[in-house]
């Protein structure tokens, strides 16, 4: 069967779909993505077709991302200024992507995915990588302008029914362009995406039970598999001789990244990490990002040499080798990074941006395997201090080796992949 993934965004969101992607090749089917450019030799190495889908940004935009990782306006920039006014060019793209296909998947902001069912008739899947995009009332969302919000659940259900209610109503204005765009391509105005745009077909909640499990106000159509890992590490040769020797050489270090989105926007975090790890004494792996220069980890009047041999820095390396030889990691709490931690069974300390990242942090931190830091106190002193708490407590420890062997055992991309071939039996 030819099946077609529409992916936009981070590697967060495109590393599930490679997963599902490989296996389902591996299963015999043809697998073609449409996607960024910037994806495309990437696509073509994993042995996939590939196919542009606008729009296509520039990954090295460090101004972009600031704007996008802004807590107070980065959800507003991402659908007001990128996805929504480039809901034709982004229809246009998927309706050639998806000819002659039997079945389409997309990601949660291809808004143009449910007028490119309706108008070809081919099947298709929605997926929701993070629990707290349902948006439910029963689990309610923690979001990035009120991180405190995650202290008050026990409001319960009727509370933040109307809080989301609220929150509808004021942003629904944003999504005329939306409803505009269907009337001029002969449809009518249509459900609103952001909240009601799963495939009744099958949503694939592509995330452990850990973090979030099924609630009564989720689509009805939703399968919750866990997570379906990728990571490249098969594909980049694995990590630096450099960095396996730094790992071999001593105690598990404490890791510091910011996943591959807000790593852009770094500020002074891997310097600020670097000191941190200096206080407490420990050894410490800076994943600095591909597009960003290396952090000076000697400073303060310290012998650089002597700095040097208890910190590495390197611009990637695969989560899945370096998170398990880990004591504990740092990130910002994507549900890519997330789903990684939440694997090695390690500690975290979150520092949240934007989007879903403080809904991430504050479901580990009830899980009890995290602890939360805000970006704007990220100091070395308040770093150290909360990693302190974290290593000399054993029950973090302990807690994220009981998440780990829940993760492990979901099987999320088989899972996926199974309901995925049981819709492609069903007669359209």
């Amino acid at each position: 069967m030819k099946i077609v993934f529409a992916v936009f965004g981070s590697l967060g969101d495109m590393h599930p779909m490679n997963a599902l992607g490989i296996e389902l090749k591996k299963r015999g089917h043809q697998v073609i993505f449409a996607t960024m450019d910037f994806y495309r030799e990437k696509i073509e190495t994993l042995g996939f077709e590939f196919r542009p889908l606008r729009p296509h940004l520039v990954p090295d935009d460090k101004e972009l991302a600031r704007q996008l990782m802004d807590a107070r306006k980065g959800s507003e920039l991402l659908l007001r200024q990128l996805i929504l006014p480039n809901l034709r060019p982004m229809y246009d793209d998927l309706m050639e992507a998806v000819a002659g296909a039997d079945l389409f998947v997309s990601t949660e902001v291809v808004f143009a995915a449910p007028s490119v069912a309706e108008k070809t008739g081919v099947k298709w899947v929605t997926t929701t990588l993070a629990p707290g995009t349902f948006l439910s009332a029963y689990d309610p969302f923690v979001p990035p302008t009120a991180l405190w919000l995650r202290h008050f659940r026990f409001l319960g259900r009727t509370f933040h029914g109307a809080l989301f209610g609220l929150v509808r109503k004021w942003i629904d204005s944003w999504f005329d362009e939306y409803r505009e765009f269907r009337r001029e391509i002969g449809l009518p105005p249509g459900r609103n995406p952001l909240f009601e745009g799963k495939s009744e077909l099958l949503n694939l909640a592509m995330f452990s039970r850990v973090l979030g499990k099924p609630q009564p106000d989720w689509a009805i159509s939703t399968l919750q598999t866990g997570f379906c890992f990728y990571d490249g590490r098969d594909d980049y040769g694995g990590i630096s001789e450099d960095l396996q020797a730094f790992l071999e050489a001593g105690e598990p270090p404490v890791v510091f990244t910011l996943g591959s989105a807000a790593v852009l926007d770094a500020r002074d975090f891997f310097e600020e990490s670097a000191r941190a790890a200096r206080i407490l004494g420990r050894r410490a792996v800076l994943l600095y990002g591909m597009f960003n220069d290396a952090p000076k980890i000697a400073g303060n009047g310290e012998r650089g040499a002597e700095s040097e041999k208890q910190i590495i820095a390197v611009p990637y390396a695969p989560y899945s080798q370096v998170f398990p030889r880990a004591a504990a990691v740092v990130h910002q709490g994507g549900i890519g990074t997330t789903s990684q931690v939440l694997l090695a069974g390690v500690p975290q300390l979150v520092m949240p941006y934007s989007h879903d990242q403080p809904d991430n942090a504050a479901r580990c931190e009830r899980l009890g395997v995290a602890k939360i830091i805000a970006r704007d106190q990220y100091r070395a002193a308040i770093a150290a201090a909360k990693l302190r708490e974290l290593l000399a407590d054993e029950a973090y420890k302990t807690r994220a080796a009981e998440a780990s062997k829940i993760v492990s055992a979901e099987h999320g991309t088989r899972t996926a992949c199974d309901a995925i071939e049981e819709i492609l039996k069903k007669p359209r």
